[in-house]
């Protein structure tokens, strides 16, 4: 049966839900453990969110292209992956997702399902933190999926891992996820007002890449179905 647009709803609802139950749950279950270092916590954090993309790309990637983030959907859509339309349908699924993940969260750790976030994450060096964050992301996709699509989940999973490590911010790299992070007061937070200032600087980035790559693979949006894993031209309609 061909995947269709309910399909790829639900695949975006249920990827963005896991990928931030596993970032925000992780974060909790660190910050339990390892009495006050924080290093060790962001490390716990870091192979979980790692782990999970992988997993989470492999999962739904051959039915709505495992985007999981507004800013790749985004993308996709001006490569004419996705019609605007049904960007707009994935970029809702992921939100909600994201807000399902941390309240999923919440409730396994027997939290409040809903804690406004209180972490300060603002000042020029965390915005420019995500503008290189999503740019290497985009940048890890549009190469990979032209090239070598099958790398894709783990070139991801490993560049979001070492991306936790040489940004200031940690690398939300995603829209969804930093609104459904300034839902939860723990260790994986950003206070809302913190909030826009992150997701300009990711769509930034993501449209840098895109441009950038553009330059770099000529004829980009003829060269693969979609952002992540092939899974049929039905797509772009």
């Amino acid at each position: 049966m061909t995947a269709t647009l309910p399909h790829w709803i639900v695949s975006e609802f249920i990827g963005t839900g896991f990928l931030v139950a596993a970032v925000t749950g992780s974060g909790i279950m660190g910050e339990r453990l390892v009495a006050g270092n924080i290093a060790i916590a962001l490390l716990a954090n870091t192979i979980a969110t790692g782990a999970a993309l992988v997993a989470l790309i492999l999962t739904f990637g051959p039915i709505s292209g495992a985007h999981f983030n507004p800013a790749v959907t985004l993308m996709d859509a001006i490569e004419h992956g996705l019609t605007r339309a049904d960007a707009a349908w994935y970029i809702v699924a992921q939100c909600l997702g994201g807000i399902g993940g941390t309240i999923a969260a919440h409730m396994m750790f027997r939290l409040p399902l809903v804690s406004i976030s209180r972490h300060v994450r603002t000042g020029a060096a965390q915005s420019f933190s995500e503008f290189v964050a999503t740019f290497g992301l985009l940048a890890v996709i549009w190469g990979c999926s032209r090239r070598r699509s099958e790398m894709v989940p783990f070139a991801v999973g490993a560049y979001i891992t070492a991306a936790y490590w040489f940004t200031a911010s940690t690398s939300f790299a995603n829209p969804a996820v930093t609104i459904a992070r300034c839902l939860t007061d723990t260790f994986a937070g950003i206070r809302p007002g913190d909030v826009p200032g992150f997701i300009v600087a990711q769509v930034l980035g993501g449209i840098s890449a895109t441009i950038l790559f553009r330059w770099l693979i000529p004829g980009l949006e003829l060269q693969a179905e979609n952002v992540l894993l092939p899974h049929g031209s039905e797509r772009a309609r």
